[in-house]
């Protein structure tokens, strides 16, 4: 027995002596603050950072390869501590969320055969690349389901994915594993910045809103009673959806697919009603704002395209300061149109919202008078967006006399012509450029010349056939020292202090693409259009790494021109043909304005090139579309409500039009043909081939 007990205590001596042995020839070192890293971390193995889990991402961050922050599973207490851990600080960064892309469920598609195999997508696309006929459908087999590690989704009742926004971290691994890739990742920033590509599946009314509403999503919200989702999306690229659901001009409708087989899909009425919804609840819904940029940015303006423009920069993660001429907020909304038409409440409801998010709204500070571009530039801020609308605004800064004009060196030809024909002195100085104008510009070259200008020169983006000068008007104001550039833009302008003195301009060859570009010395320059144009101006230091510029300094400043819209060709400089431009037309249109300028000014201060999209849908896209469409059932269109008329006797500011009701709009919403999908989805389901 006693040998046996120490022959046993022998073995595990010998054991124990090799293992200690071994321990140290195959010693491994281990990073404290690699150890201290992975602690920090929740665990979740998730491969959401792109490393094969905690363990690799701590060690990714130890060795200065990750930033502490990586970590998409964790929120801003666990980066920090990192940070700490490190020795540096740690910006916040906009968390991604998973947006699932499939509309109808397999109980609906057009299938090739019933599936029975194992429970997971990727098994079931090994069968003939899955049950469903649509090759970028939604097999419902709920494999991203059972992959998140945080359990932000869940199947729907249409055995689709449904995604938990308070839940989903953007990890990725749902995008991982579905096969047929229908999850992708987004962030609210880049659905702010969102415009319809031609690599999309768009509807036409999708293409028509000049706002770039998700048109066909927020009706898909309304049909499945998710009236405050379908005010999220559309308040992602539209804060104004009370005002507009009144006064909107509906160019979606106009072109709605369901033309083609009885009426129009009411969208603009379902658009109130979920407004209204919002209203009535209490219940208001703001766009997430991204983390700070630590940027000031200012707004002129304080109409429809300039609260656009302060809102989505706020929302964009800047600092946003709009100032506004007059006492009250609105613009053309709040002096252009009855109260029976946009109550005073509503468009309240409306910019309350916008302030609430956080713009700083400055009254009864007038462009040229109390502030000026450059004691902007001057007070820090890193950009001055210029939204100041339409007419009414240039009467209202003509009301009373200036001493320093609105933007440096900039006016209006048609100011000119009249302080001319008045007797009065324009502000013009010794270099004059006019940009457009026709004929007028030729007359107007002709008078600064006589009155003692070194130099005036004319740019038309058409050459002078098209222009509408004859070859002897031409050679008649060439001889008075007239100078002309054809096929030529003005692409930026550059000054000190309130001066203006040199502009860009691009010479453009027959296809409207710039060949050259050149500086002339300038220090005045006259807009041949009613109204100013939206610029960005920016210190020429904001390129540099300190933005802004010291308050004790000279400021030198650049303008930036914003991106142009879908109904404007896809053409360099100010005022390219066939632009809308804000407030003449429609508000939906000023909106669509001030996002674009927005994302534009947010582009430049990230260091990013300020140009749409290369396959941007416009106006002037050849795209796919139908002329004809079968067989769909006739459906009446609901008609709007209206007070009788008894009563708007009675009450003359009572509103006309008083909403939907429940029933109606959800009625109204199941007219929706959803032509933006190529689906196959079964006819005795509701659909077509």
């Amino acid at each position: 027995m006693l040998e046996a007990v120490l022959a046993v205590g022998g073995i595990g001596l010998i054991a124990g002596l090799g293992l200690a042995i071994a321990s140290k020839i195959f010693y491994v070192y281990v990073d404290p603050k690699v150890e201290e890293i992975e602690e920090a971390l929740p665990g979740a193995n998730c491969g959401g950072c792109g490393y094969p889990g905690c363990s690799g991402s701590a060690a990714a961050i130890a060795a200065g390869k990750a930033p502490p922050n990586v970590c998409v599973a964790s929120g801003p207490d666990v980066h920090k501590k990192i940070a700490a851990i490190l020795g540096v600080e740690v910006k916040e960064t906009e968390p991604d969320i998973a947006r699932p892309g499939c509309y109808y469920g397999v109980e609906k598609a057009d299938l090739k055969f019933i599936y029975n195999g194992i429970e997971d997508c990727r098994a079931a696309m090994l069968l003939n690349g899955g049950s469903k006929v649509c090759p970028i459908g939604c097999l419902g087999l709920g494999t991203c389901v059972r992959a998140c590690p945080f359990g932000a989704l869940s199947m729907g009742p249409d055995n689709l994915p449904v995604v938990d926004p308070e839940l989903c971290t953007g990890c990725g691994t749902c995008e991982r594993v579905c096969p047929r890739h229908i999850i992708t990742l987004t962030s609210n920033s880049r659905r702010i910045q969102r415009e319809y590509t031609t690599d999309q599946c768009t509807a036409p009314c999708q293409r028509a809103c000049p706002a770039g509403i998700d048109i066909p999503l927020y009706i898909q919200a309304i049909r499945e009673g998710r009236y405050l989702e379908a005010v999220r999306i559309i308040k992602e690229t539209n804060p104004f959806p009370l005002v507009c659901g009144r006064i909107c001009v509906q160019p979606c409708e106009s072109v709605c697919r369901r033309n083609l087989v009885d009426e129009p899909v009411a969208i603009n009425n379902l658009k109130r009603f979920v407004a209204d919804y919002e209203m009535n609840s209490g219940q208001r819904i703001q766009i997430p704002r991204a983390p700070s940029t630590e940027l000031k940015v200012a707004v002129i303006g304080g109409g429809a395209e300039g609260l656009t423009a302060a809102y989505y920069l706020n929302r964009l993660g800047n600092d946003v300061a709009l100032y506004e001429a007059s006492p009250v907020l609105g613009g053309l909304l709040r002096v252009g149109l009855p109260e029976n038409r946009l109550p005073g409440k509503v468009l309240d409801w409306e910019i309350e919202g916008i302030l609430e998010a956080g713009v700083d709204a400055k009254l009864e500070q007038k462009l040229g008078r109390d502030i000026t571009v450059p004691s902007l530039l001057k007070e820090g801020y890193s950009a001055v967006v210029i939204a100041t609308g339409g007419w009414d605004t240039h009467v209202a800064q003509r009301s009373e006399d200036m001493t320093t004009q609105p933007l440096p060196g900039v006016g209006l030809l048609i100011d000119f012509m009249l302080e001319q024909n008045g007797g009065s002195s324009a502000l013009v100085g010794d270099y004059v450029m006019i940009l457009g104008g026709g004929k007028a510009a030729v007359q107007a070259a002709t008078k600064l010349l006589q009155s003692g200008a070194k130099a005036v020169y004319i740019v038309y983006r058409a050459s002078h056939q098209k222009v509408g000068i004859s070859q002897s008007e031409l050679q008649e104001a060439k001889a008075k020292g007239v100078q002309f550039m054809f096929r030529a833009a003005l692409y930026k302008m550059s000054g000190q202090d309130e001066k203006l003195t040199h502009v860009e301009i691009a010479r453009l060859d027959e296809k409207g693409n710039i060949s050259s570009k050149e500086e002339v010395l300038v220090d005045s320059l006259l807009l041949g259009v009613g109204r100013f144009p939206e610029l960005i101006y920016v210190p020429r230091t904001a390129q540099t790494d300190e933005p802004g510029a010291p308050a004790d300094e000279s400021v030198l400043w650049e303008t930036v021109v914003p991106y142009a819209g879908p109904s404007a060709k896809e053409e360099v400089g100010i005022f390219r043909p066939g632009e809308t431009h804000s407030d003449y037309r429609a508000v939906v249109e000023a909106i669509g304005a001030g996002r674009r300028a927005a994302n534009s000014t947010h582009k430049f201060l990230s260091g990013e090139q300020v140009q749409a999209p290369p396959n941007m849908i416009r106006k002037y896209t050849t795209v796919l579309n139908l002329n004809q469409i079968e067989p769909i059932p006739s459906i009446p269109r609901h008609k709007m409500p209206e007070l009788p008329l008894e009563d708007r006797i009675l009450n003359p500011d009572a509103e006309i039009t008083l909403g939907y009701s429940e029933e109606q709009a959800l009625e109204e919403a199941k007219r929706c043909l959803r032509c933006g999908l190529i689906c196959y989805r079964r006819p005795e389901a509701g659909g077509q081939n």
